[in-house]
């Protein structure tokens, strides 16, 4: 398929009838109406790419821009490409940074890639899914032990502004590729700058950057732009995984910058809003992107997803609309992050799928299940405790909350991205000396240490559970 900016001498011309912001009015022959995802450039004096979103009869349709409309006037020449905007593909695109049409972001020459292929997609077929589900353990204490990943899946991190979502994601970034050697496609949406070049500069210092391919509409490029770097993303995935049969790893932050990227869009085509504000479109739109990602025959493809939740409220509809897709939730917790327990997993209120005896094993089910209802009955007790004393509770009560503040600090755990800050060496713990640790906090191996010891730390020390043999991380 030809890139859209290749048909700017082709294809049917019109003339811009309208500049709103980010939207252009383009007024074709009737006999001609561009279709809806149908791409149209202006080519001169650089070529611009714009994307229709609506038909409004007699050959004038809506479309929204993926560069600035500045200095665009009314009468200029626009023409409609007859394709879909196009994602080039290829090994040409590993190590590079793009945005959603392929255009280079770091510096680098223009990325000619083996073939092009349009970023709108139906998912797979049914009888093509892959049905089986196995965990995807990445070293991280308390997501291995109570909500761990799917392998072939779709995981969101939920959490507000800076509870650890993106580092949280950096280090499973660092556990799962440098183990296994995959391949990956990162998609930033709405990132900050700052942080998308931090974070390029920080995979081709870990040297992750040569399997990896980047994706990005940054927050400062317009909503077009950013809306329709997931599907891009995904464009680049399904052909690792259909052309070159190999699993992948699709890492999006933030999936919820989509969903605004799309509540502006609405606006400014002139749509009335849904709940909240939200665009009417929600739930579509999600589903659009969420049912790509699925495990084939072919290969597979697993996502993690930062989400921010606005107000910390998971009722939101934009937050909502997500979960309703994931093989597993993480929630991250203010609260806990105040009390500095990173990495701040909420969890009561995180969960899998794939917590079955069945799948993870009647062992690791059974101390999950034991540890949820230990920091449960934790919970319902912190008010008494605050207003009556740890003293006032009945002698079961207190060994309940001893216990329960140990496993808190043993689910605790130093970050490898964030030792430079720190000042701790971090740590990737190996499935089952986490449930050996959970099972020794859990029969009352640890109730004389001070819980203190047991926070940031790998395994249990060898003098408190000598059956574990591990030393302290």
């Amino acid at each position: 398929m030809k890139s859209s900016s290749e048909f700017h001498t082709d294809g049917d011309r019109g003339t811009v009838e309208a500049v709103l912001g980010n939207v252009v009015d383009a007024k074709f022959p009737a006999r001609r109406t561009p279709q809806v995802k149908e791409a149209l450039v202006i080519g001169e004096p650089a070529v611009r790419h714009f994307e229709v979103v609506a038909q409004l009869g007699d050959g004038l349709v809506r479309a929204i821009a993926l560069e600035s409309t500045a200095g665009l006037r009314r009468g200029d020449a626009i023409v409609a490409t007859g394709q879909p905007l196009s994602m080039p593909l290829g090994p040409a695109l590993f190590g590079r940074v793009i945005d959603p049409v392929g255009r280079a972001l770091d510096g680098g020459p223009p990325i000619v890639g083996e073939e092009r292929r349009s970023i709108h997609r139906a998912p797979p077929v049914m009888h093509r899914h892959l049905t089986e589900t196995s965990p995807l353990f990445t070293g991280l204490k308390v997501i291995d032990l109570l909500c761990p990943f799917t392998r072939g899946g779709k995981t969101g991190l939920f959490g507000g502004a800076g509870v650890g979502k993106t580092v949280l994601l950096m280090e499973f970034i660092g556990a799962v590729m440098g183990e296994s050697g995959g391949k990956a496609v990162f998609a930033g949406i709405g990132e900050r700058i700052r942080e998308g070049h931090e974070l390029w500069e920080e995979f081709r210092e870990a040297g992750l950057m040569d399997r990896t391919v980047m994706v990005f509409g940054q927050m400062d490029a317009p909503a077009g732009v950013r809306f329709r770097v997931p599907h891009a993303a995904l464009t680049v995935a399904e052909h690792l995984r259909d052309h070159d049969h190999t699993d992948v790893l699709l890492l999006v932050d933030n999936i919820f910058r989509f969903v605004q990227a799309g509540m502006e869009i609405s606006a400014m085509v002139g749509r009335l809003p849904s709940r909240v504000g939200y665009q009417p479109t929600l739930v579509t739109e999600v589903a659009e992107v969420e049912e790509r990602i699925a495990s084939t025959v072919d290969g597979a493809i697993t996502s993690v997803q930062a989400v921010y939740v606005p107000a910390d409220d998971m009722n939101d509809p934009g937050a909502a609309a997500i979960i309703e897709h994931l093989d597993s939730k993480v929630v991250l917790s203010r609260s806990m992050a105040a009390l500095g327990l990173y990495p701040a997993v909420d969890p009561l209120k995180s969960g899998s799928r794939l917590m079955d005896p069945a799948i993870v094993g009647a062992r690791h089910f059974g101390l999950a299940q034991r540890t949820r209802e230990v920091l449960a009955r934790y919970r319902e007790l912190e008010d008494v405790i605050a207003m009556l004393g740890l003293d006032e509770l009945s002698a079961d009560d207190r060994l309940v909350v001893r216990r329960a503040r140990r496993l808190e600090r043993f689910l605790t755990q130093p970050f490898k991205v964030s030792e430079v800050f720190t000042g701790r060496r971090g740590v990737s713990v190996p499935i089952e000396v986490t449930l050996d640790g959970v099972e020794a906090i859990l029969g009352g191996a640890c109730d004389a240490l001070d819980e203190q010891a047991l926070y940031m730390i790998g395994a249990l020390p060898d003098t408190v559970a000598p059956a574990v043999g591990r030393a302290l991380a």
